[in-house]
């Protein structure tokens, strides 16, 4: 299964990172969606599951879940907008992937058997931080990710 992970967009998705989404069969948004607009034309690509952020204070993005479990290919991935919010330990509640965003720094790290994707920001660019999004191949509980440059 491949799955496309987006955080931080703040009320503008990229055609970049909607091309960069292409193909996928999941998409996962960890939050400050900043216009519920966007799920709506992520949900064109693939089934969305998303987090609010730190910015979802108005609208319907406000009324996101502040954390999410999902289950993807016999993998358990947990959501949440800033790693620090986090209320579980991922290896003890059987989670192979965590998902977040906040920092706009993309980054993945395996700790304890625990894949810990943040795919960067999709939206506004951050001072010198890159524009990103991540790819995301689950197979049979397996979770291998990517982070992807936008242009």
């Amino acid at each position: 299964m491949v799955v496309g992970v987006i955080s931080d967009t703040h009320g503008l998705l990229r055609p970049e990172a909607l091309e960069a989404l292409r193909g996928v069969e999941h998409i996962l948004h960890a939050g400050d969606v900043g216009s519920f607009d966007i799920l709506e034309r992520l949900k064109v690509i693939a089934p969305v599951t998303a987090v609010r952020g730190n910015v979802d204070t108005h609208g319907a993005c406000a009324e996101l879940p502040g954390t999410e479990m999902v289950e993807l290919d016999g993998c358990y991935v947990y959501m949440v907008h800033a790693r620090e919010w986090m209320d579980i330990v991922p290896k003890a509640a059987g989670v192979g992937l965590v998902v977040y965003g906040h920092s706009h720094e993309p980054g993945v790290e395996r700790r304890d058997g625990v894949v810990y994707l943040n795919p960067g920001s999709a939206g506004p660019r951050r001072f010198k931080l890159p524009v990103s999004v991540a790819r995301v191949r689950i197979d049979d509980g397996v979770v291998e990710a990517e982070i992807v440059e936008l242009g």
